[in-house]
């Protein structure tokens, strides 16, 4: 009796690991495909990506680890237009969303700061608008953030300083107003990171003008 009730526990044990699984990949499967329908893909790079199938890992472009969750968005220079969608956010163990050099536009997402996996953001070479979310400041796992080469506006949100492991930050050419922070993992950034935002200030100046204070920066 005691050989069927483990049997038993095993096989429920079983079960639900792969109902598990089965509503992860559905659920990151319908969050990448609704970036799909978001965009216009004129050389078909997206043609794979089949809401029929139960798992998103067998799309081009798309790559899972063990568990079949997606870690990787490799869409750069794909000729892709449209908009980015909240519905990224979902993807909780993404470590790199790589949508360079395409033509999206629209406002980058604040679900953006739901990817606590992610370690690169490349956003860079779009014609994305709007202001840098604040809330990518929770991605306590970034390096890369390359936001650079856009119409971002606004100021340089200063939670951004938080970002304990950011190595590389790129917000030029934009046009980023006010000043930028030179504290926490800002002090490791040169001016590079912030060149070509014709509004942009330059660093605060400790001590003598508080960070948000200014004229008008919208």
């Amino acid at each position: 009796m005691k050989i069927w009730a483990m049997f038993h526990l095993l096989l429920a044990f079983l079960l639900l690991s792969t109902l598990s699984a089965t509503t992860n990949a559905n659920s990151e499967g319908d969050a990448l495909y609704a970036m799909r329908r978001a965009v216009k893909d004129p050389n078909g790079v997206l043609e794979s990506w089949d809401p029929t199938l139960v798992d998103p890992c067998t799309w081009f472009h798309v790559t899972c680890d063990g568990d079949n969750r997606v870690t990787r968005l490799d869409l750069g220079n794909a000729k892709l237009s449209g908009s980015l969608v909240p519905e990224l956010g979902k993807l909780e163990r993404l470590q790199y969303l790589e949508l360079y050099m395409n033509n999206l536009v629209g406002s980058i997402p604040e679900e953006l700061g739901g990817l606590k996996s992610l370690v690169s953001l490349d956003l860079y070479h779009n014609n994305l608008t709007g202001s840098i979310p604040a809330s990518l400041s929770k991605l306590s796992n970034l390096k890369f953030l390359r936001l650079n080469s856009n119409n971002l506006t606004g100021r340089i949100p200063r939670e951004l300083t938080k970002l304990g492991n950011l190595k590389i930050l790129d917000v030029s050419h934009n046009d980023l107003c006010g000043t930028f922070s030179t504290s926490g993992s800002f002090s490791k950034l040169s001016e590079e990171s912030f060149k070509n935002n014709p509004r942009l200030e330059g660093p605060e100046l400790m001590g003598f003008v508080r960070y948000d204070v200014g004229g008008s920066c919208e």
